[in-house]
């Protein structure tokens, strides 16, 4: 019954989103409330019809349903309750329903939430989340339906359908139990119960934006009303993203065993990209809020983030690009391309057609090379330009290549690393400077004023890097400038604290958290900055200072590397775990100076299943404010394994790229903070006088 129930509620929910879709457009063609009425209650229904929905699948999960085939492909009865709920999200057909539910849950908010302050713009906003959803819970039915059924046909072969097919029986449950898939290795990570939501949360969160951008275009409401309404919406999908990739880039730490983070895959830039015309966004409306200004440019950024959305979920799941992230080839590459095509042009001439019949016009123009608003649109220009050298990396370059050359030319982390850098390296000055700039017009003389102390700043933390580990002056610079768009951060909030502390007698903590209380979106972007910073000087240390060796010991025997010492103690082979996954474990000792100060435990992790052995790398590291003095376990001679090779890397600083996700998350939700209460959508029907504006 999980089959049938969690189908037709999937089905229920396509059909409500379609109704949605139509009826609102209807709505606004004939100026007809209850028509918008009825359009958004079929809205608000598709997200209790997806939690149904999900609610089957992961039932069956939980409760070994194995003739879904679904549930067979990605479980096995050795799986643990933990990763049977991962599973959900394990393979391309459940991440594709999990996707469609989140999806319907943001359209619930955004529509429940602002229906009362932005009614001009409800009915195109629910007609656009509703034909997103439409889409995606269409690939969900007609190709990739996760409640598919396993039946034994009158001639013995196997079948696949949801209802029971003419004279079909289900096969035996013991046997399907006994040759089921499990769930990839890969993908037995606790990053795995966190990592994929958040990362599809930040994807789907940005259809919000997208829909209210889309409807101030098609109402011709272009005031900055659409921003004001969705900027704690793209405040939390960009902060999901931004997780998604931190955590994405643990997990690579931890499980793939090849001792960095980022390598540059394709999949890894697919999320980077939207990322990336996102946080251009986020700077730039700040200017359409204050100055007027940037109207055009900042719904490119937001139709650019959604078509970047589009575009990598595409590239991932339809076999575009291989990547041990990506999903496998399915048939859902041309509809998804289409779809992606068909939403950008639409998109795109929408703008077009605003902006040449002028009603886009900015209020101010830009004053002064060093004004906030210039060097923000300076910011804004280097994100485009990385966006645009990775997006040629990862998919421009193969495309062009296969289609106009008859070969395939992959760029690899060496074209990465020559081009972005000093791109990345111009974002952190900027970050450092534009805060101190004002808004209108700012002169050389106050400007070089305003950065002494937070010079002074970076320059103490360039000092205790260079004592942590020496370093060459050009990179001590570099660190310096990463550092100064921290400092300043830091030294912003100091000098605003302690002129409240002089001037009004606070306390220094009432007067710092009253300050950041006036101001929660300047301070709250403070945090980030400094989040940043502490991000950019870790990856900058670990790729630059990473040290490597690889050795073969008896036991007994040692190794040295970066002033730490690797004695081998011995091995654990054949070990059982409570999942059924077979472990070789060897056991080492760190020391520092003659001191013992860790033992390690690299292992291999070996999954039986119907076809065999999957084999995981799994590393052992020690972990310190230096950095990580991390093991991996090669190779081993069998039966005995007196002798066995290790990999051993030192990985300085690479604990602030995680460390600095929790002031991520602090300075995101800071400046998140509602600062009043928003009216809940009710079941009234509103004079339809209302309805009057939405039309153009």
């Amino acid at each position: 019954m999980l089959a049938e129930v969690g189908f037709i509620a999937t089905f229920l929910a396509f059909g409500a989103a379609l109704y949605a879709a139509v009826m609102a457009f209807y709505s606004v063609r004939q100026r007809d409330e209850r028509r918008l009425l009825s359009a958004r209650n079929a809205a608000l229904a598709t997200a209790p019809l997806m939690l149904v929905s999900l609610g089957a699948l992961l039932s069956a999960l939980l409760t070994e349903q194995y003739q879904i085939a679904y549930v067979w492909n990605v479980t096995d009865p050795n799986t643990p309750t933990f990763y049977r709920i991962t599973a959900l999200w394990g393979a391309q057909a459940g991440s594709l329903l999990f996707w469609s539910g989140l999806m319907s849950a943001f359209a619930f908010g955004a529509i429940a939430l602002n229906w009362q302050a932005q009614r001009r713009l409800m009915p195109y906003v629910i007609a656009y989340t509703m034909l997103v959803l439409a889409a995606f819970l269409a690939l969900s039915l007609f190709f990739e339906n996760p409640f598919e059924r396993y039946w034994i046909m009158p001639d013995d072969s196997v079948a696949k359908g949801v209802f029971a097919l003419g004279g079909a029986v289900p096969p035996s449950a013991v046997r399907l139990a006994e040759t089921a898939n499990g769930l990839n290795p890969l993908l037995r990570h606790f990053g795995m119960i966190v990592h994929p939501p958040l990362l599809y949360m930040g994807f789907v969160g940005f259809i919000i934006p997208f829909a209210f951008a889309m409807a101030a275009l098609a109402s011709g409401d272009l005031s900055s009303n659409w921003i004001k309404a969705t900027r704690r919406w793209t405040l939390l999908a960009w902060l999901s993203l931004s997780l998604g990739l931190v955590l994405g880039g643990r997990w690579a730490y931890d499980v793939l065993g090849w001792g960095g983070w980022w390598g540059w895959d394709p999949v890894e830039n697919a999320a980077f990209l939207p990322w990336l015309l996102s946080t251009a966004f986020l700077h730039s409306v700040m200017i359409q809020e204050k100055r007027g200004m940037l109207k055009v440019w900042n719904m490119f950024l937001i139709l650019g983030t959604f078509s970047a959305v589009i575009f990598g979920t595409f590239a991932t799941r339809s076999g575009l690009v291989d990547s041990v992230h990506s999903f496998a080839r399915s048939a859902i590459g041309f509809p998804l391309f289409f779809f992606w095509f068909a939403i950008t042009a639409m998109s795109v001439g929408l703008l077009l057609w605003r902006w040449r019949r002028g009603e886009l016009r900015d209020e101010r123009r830009l004053h002064g090379w060093l004004s906030r608003e210039t060097l923000f649109v300076l910011n804004n220009v280097i994100f485009v330009m990385l966006f645009i050298a990775i997006f040629w990396g990862s998919f421009g370059a193969p495309i062009f290549s296969e289609l106009f050359m008859g070969t395939t030319i992959t760029l690899g982390k060496d074209y990465f690393l020559q081009v972005t850098p000093p791109l990345f390296l111009a974002l952190f000055i900027l970050m450092g400077v534009a805060p101190l700039s004002a808004w209108g017009a700012t002169t050389l003389l106050r400007l070089g004023k305003a950065l002494i102390a937070p010079s002074l700043l970076a320059a103490l933390v360039v000092l205790s890097l260079a004592l942590l580990q020496p370093t060459e002056p050009l990179v001590l610079l570099i660190y310096g400038l990463i550092a100064l768009s921290g400092t300043v951060a830091l030294w912003e909030t100091a000098r605003g604290a302690a002129a409240r502390h002089k001037r009004l007698g606070e306390n220094w903590y009432t007067a710092f958290t009253a300050l950041i209380a006036r101001n929660r979106r300047r301070y709250g972007g403070y945090l980030i900055h400094l989040s940043i910073a502490l991000l950019g000087i870790g990856a900058l240390g670990s790729e630059l200072y990473q040290q490597e060796t690889q050795r073969t010991l008896a036991v007994g025997q040692s190794l040295e590397l970066g002033g730490y010492v690797m004695r081998y103690d011995g091995f654990l082979g054949g070990q059982i775990a409570e999942d059924g996954r077979i472990m070789d474990i060897a056991q080492v000792t760190v020391l520092r100076d003659g001191r013992e100060v860790a033992r390690l435990r690299p292992r291999r992790d070996f999954y039986p299943n119907a076809e065999g052995m999957n084999t995981m790398t799994i590393p052992s590291a020690h972990s310190t404010l230096e950095g990580d003095f991390y093991v991996l376990l090669v190779d081993w001679e069998p039966i005995s394994a007196q002798n066995a090779t290790f990999k051993v890397f030192i990985n300085p600083l690479i604990n602030l790229i995680w460390w600095s996700s929790l002031l991520l998350i602090l300075g995101t939700l800071i400046g998140m903070y509602p600062e009043r209460r928003v009216a809940l959508a009710t079941a009234t029907v509103e004079p339809s006088s209302q309805l009057a504006g939405a039309k153009a």
